[in-house]
């Protein structure tokens, strides 16, 4: 291995429904494709909305990642930008925006596309993710940075580490939410299952992704719920503090195709939405944006979809670690205390949310919705009950790198995970390992 080589380096950017981040990756040139060695130099956060904002503006959504471009181009030396690997997926939001009008997801991309193009990088695409690419992508870089795939053994060599699980992905976003994982049984829809061969070891995962059920849209989905037809200008919302007021317009309720406008969509109203605070009558009406029935003979998610059960430990990230992060449910409580924490939360006013959290001015309101959402979606959507409730793991975090689907995805399409087991021995020549301990042993002596 060469003692010059300079580490090499990649950049993801993650447009997402609500922001947009860059992520900036890290790899020693002169390793073996092993694990555990690409790392995360910096995650930047792009100002302003998710590109899918930009519908009626595309050029303000090229602008808005020149930032974080630029601060990536302060970090990563000028010697070796034009080798930097650099991609653009974005998920829900522009699958969205892809369904509503194709146009103008287009003109979105041509200029992000224009605006990363101004930069000495290996620019390689922007592209919209499928539902299953997020949620296989999330599940790699996952098992990725715990290792699960491949160990480096006592014995000097890379294997396949024995007695370790992989583990599943849940993932939260404004838009969809993925869950993915390896069942015990064969998979009986082909349209949620996805093969892989890494490191010499197949896997075949159960992934879905639903779209709509990301937290803003379904907090959409519950507002569009709760404004009963033929329209009051009223709305009162269970899941909001009492004491809490908002107004908001017909147009911005209804812009989305998440959100079935009533058959006279009447022109752009004030609605005033005024907060209830009432757990109980909140989760029935989150209760209702599912169906959780499922057919004859078969296991199902929700909506009808296909999920055999649920099956060894999981991480919850995303949105789901953001939330339960802001109630102080991260650290492994039992579903008891976490169904009573919520509950407290959401009985508490207006007034007394905004004494407490006086920093959270912006999403204050919605975290018992949020939360309830999340229990719901967990127990009645995916299936997980008091007994497999312990294995889901709420992280932000794996190895000081964020999760996502984003590593993932470049670890895949810089093809730095080989499909065959690793043989080769990681760091030194035997010559200086024998020299080494010769060195030691004559000095012992």
């Amino acid at each position: 291995p060469c003692p010059l080589c300079l580490p090499q380096y990649g950049l993801v950017f993650d447009a997402g429904s609500t922001h947009t981040a860059l992520y900036i990756y890290q790899w020693p040139a002169d390793k073996e494709n092993g694990t555990g060695i690409v790392s995360q130099v910096e995650a930047c956060t792009v100002s302003g909305p998710g590109i899918s904002s930009y519908a009626d503006n595309p050029a303000g959504a090229g602008a808005s990642l020149k930032p974080c471009l630029d601060k990536a181009m302060k970090i990563i030396p000028a010697e070796q930008q034009r080798e930097t690997p650099t991609y653009l997926g974005a998920t829900a939001g522009m699958r969205l925006l892809r369904e509503q009008n194709s146009t103008k997801a287009e003109q979105v991309f041509a200029e992000v596309a224009k605006a990363i193009g101004e930069y000495p990088v290996d620019f390689r695409g922007a592209r919209i993710l499928t539902g299953n690419e997020e949620g296989s992508f999330g599940w790699i870089t996952v098992n990725y940075l715990l290792e699960t795939l491949v160990k480096f053994s006592f014995a000097e060599k890379w294997e396949h580490p024995r007695d370790t699980e992989v583990l599943g992905a849940l993932d939260l976003g404004g838009a969809s939410t993925q869950i993915t994982f390896q069942p015990g049984v064969t998979i009986e829809d082909k349209n949620t299952s996805v093969f892989f061969r890494l490191y010499g070891t197949n896997y075949s995962l159960y992934t879905h992704s639903y779209l709509c059920y990301g937290q803003t849209q379904a907090l959409k989905m519950l507002l569009a719920a709760l404004h009963k037809v033929p329209q009051p200008l009223q709305i009162s919302h269970p899941c909001y503090p009492k004491g809490y007021r908002e107004n908001i317009t017909t147009a911005d309720l209804y812009n989305s195709p998440c959100v079935h406008a009533p058959s006279t969509p009447s022109p752009a109203q004030v609605l005033t939405v005024t907060g209830t605070g009432d757990p109980a009558a909140c989760s029935t009406a989150i209760q209702k944006l599912f169906n959780f029935s499922c057919g004859a003979n078969r296991t199902c998610g929700f909506n009808g979809v296909y999920q055999p059960p649920v099956r060894g430990q999981f991480f919850a990230f995303a949105g789901f670690y953001y939330t339960f992060h802001f109630l102080n449910l991260t650290s492994k409580q039992s579903l008891n205390d976490i169904n009573s924490t919520i509950q407290t939360f959401c009985q508490k006013n207006w007034a007394e949310l905004v004494e407490n959290f006086p920093q959270e001015k912006g999403y204050l309101h919605t975290y018992c919705s949020v939360g309830i959402y999340i229990l719901t979606l967990l127990l009645d959507g995916y299936k997980f009950n008091e007994h497999t409730w312990s294995s889901i793991h709420f992280s932000r975090q794996a190895a000081n790198t964020d999760i996502g689907w984003t590593l993932g995805f470049m670890l895949n399409f810089t093809n730095m995970i080989p499909t065959e087991a690793l043989e080769h021995i990681k760091g030194h020549q035997p010559g200086l390992w024998a020299g080494a301990i010769s060195f030691i042993v004559l000095a012992i002596v």
